[in-house]
């Protein structure tokens, strides 16, 4: 029996993430070196774990309130008023959410109407043009470029708007560039979203790793809160991947449209995560700090690396991503990513899993040690210097 007749179309024709593919190749190779998905090497802090041990053994294994557990929810409030300069009512303006991908998918499933279209500017996360169709919207990209250091204009938004367009979904720093916007810029974003009345998705994951100059929410911004929806995590700053903890913060109109579909679906997020995640919050940051300290130094080195190799990259100013220009190789990205994986046996990703602006490139991920990133850096340069011998056939 042929069951794939049964499929939903606007799941059919949903690509596959570009990323896994390669990861599960690399988790089969012996001496691999992955510097393909975006997860810190660093454990979480041991306190972090110890609450989450604690808890377990305190029986906390009950099911929390759909918003999330309020204790949590007045930590989240008085760290993003202390980092983001912007307060939200832990009451029902904050919501906690199965990590940043559940929040992303949350918003879009309460806001869109079938045929709402939603900008989002690219290269990006591989889930916001998919976000955007399984809510039954039309996915409107707006491109960036390597020559901009991949920050958002608002020239780009401009050409690229389309009548109909209700959503603008912003990923600063962004993943897989680095490429974030300086105030000034965040603020023509900000004046622009408020001309098209438009609502703006602001994904700040990668904010805490901000390395040149200082990170300015949009919701921070004069009459920016209250059409501007908030999403954060722990996955990368606190190391916390694994226990997909994530939060959205917005009008509390807004925040309770997204719980409606929340309660129906996850119902609520994990509460050994939600008892860990208030440790991280309270007593974090200084973990934190040390492991961006680790990532500015790795950084630097693997930027200069590439560059040294011959292939161009701009220094990203925040994340933990490098986005080398391969197209030097003769090869694209695909090709010189799988090839360099057989090679090599190291990991990187086709920039085009990121989008049609991704060509061109690929996606190092620097959260692993120095130690291999050095290594790495090796066996890239040497793969490259066996290219340009034998150059590859147009």
């Amino acid at each position: 029996m042929d069951n794939s007749r049964f499929i939903a179309k606007h799941v059919v024709n949903l690509p596959k993430s570009g990323i896994r593919d390669f990861f599960d190749i690399v988790a089969k190779m012996k001496d691999a070196i992955s510097l393909g998905v975006g997860e810190p090497d660093f454990d979480t802090p041991w306190h972090i774990r110890e609450a989450g041990i604690y808890a377990l053994e305190k029986g906390k294994t009950h099911y929390t309130s759909n918003l999330g557990l309020i204790e949590l929810r007045r930590a989240i409030s008085k760290y993003v008023e202390k980092n983001f300069a912007v307060s939200y009512a832990p009451e029902n303006e904050v919501l906690i959410t199965v990590g940043v991908s559940e929040a992303l998918d949350l918003a879009c499933r309460a806001l869109i109407n079938p045929g709402d279209k939603a900008m989002f500017h690219q290269p990006c996360y591989v889930s916001y043009s998919p976000s955007i169709t399984l809510a039954h919207g039309v996915a409107v990209p707006v491109p960036t470029f390597a020559k901009d250091n991949f920050a958002l204009t608002v020239e780009a938004l401009r050409a690229a708007w389309q009548p109909g367009c209700k959503l603008l979904m912003l990923n600063l720093p962004c993943n897989p560039t680095g490429g974030t916007c300086d105030r000034a810029q965040v603020e023509a974003i900000a004046k622009f979203a408020v001309e098209k009345d438009l609502i703006v998705l602001s994904d700040e994951i990668y904010s805490e790793l901000t390395f040149e100059g200082v990170h300015t929410s949009i919701a921070s911004l004069p009459g920016m809160k209250e059409r501007t929806i908030f999403l954060h995590g722990f996955s990368k700053a606190f190391a916390m991947t694994g226990w997909r903890i994530g939060y959205a913060c917005g009008p509390a109109t807004l925040i309770e449209a997204m719980m409606k579909v929340h309660q129906y679906s996850m119902l609520c997020a994990s509460i050994i995560s939600q008892e860990a995640a208030i440790e991280a919050l309270v007593r974090g940051e200084d973990g934190m700090k040390k492991m961006r300290d680790q990532y500015h130094r790795r950084r630097d080195f693997i930027v200069r690396r590439f560059n040294e190799i011959g292939l161009k990259c701009h220094l990203p100013r925040g994340s933990f991503y490098a986005f080398p220009d391969i197209s030097k190789t003769g090869m694209n990205e695909k090709d010189f990513a799988i090839g360099l994986l057989h090679a090599e046996k190291v990991a990187i990703v086709p920039g085009s899993a990121f989008g049609e602006n991704g060509k061109g490139f690929c996606r190092a991920c620097f959260a692993t040690s120095y130690e291999q990133l050095i290594e790495a850096s090796n066996r890239i340069e040497r793969h490259v210097q066996s290219l340009a011998k034998n150059p590859p056939r147009p």
